[in-house]
């Protein structure tokens, strides 16, 4: 069996945004527009988070997959692309974490 990857589940998204479904959840999100997507990414952010603080992990497995999903909807409905994050996660691997930390902006 070939591994399913986040490539794979960006590549999905990107399909039901060229081609919208009224039966689709992932055209819904996108047409909510950037602010729908991330309450939604913000939700199963908060539901993995307590799955992991009460040592849920079945319920972690499932609520990470759902953070991962809705990230990927927000970046395309924010037409950020998974490429460009992937490229600024390498480029922080280049040195340190906590160098890398101390030389952002801060927010």
């Amino acid at each position: 069996m070939t591994p399913f990857t986040l490539s794979d589940l960006d590549a999905l998204v990107a399909d039901r945004a060229r081609t919208p479904s009224e039966q689709s959840y992932t055209t819904k999100l996108l047409q909510g527009g950037p602010a729908k997507a991330a309450k939604k990414l913000g939700e199963e952010a908060v539901e993995a988070a307590i799955a992991a603080v009460q040592g849920d992990r079945p319920g972690l497995v499932a609520e990470a997959a759902d953070v991962l999903y809705h990230l990927l909807v927000l970046l395309r409905a924010s037409d950020v692309s998974l490429d460009d994050v992937m490229a600024e996660l390498g480029r922080r691997t280049a040195q340190s974490g906590l160098a890398e930390k101390a030389s952002r902006r801060p927010a």
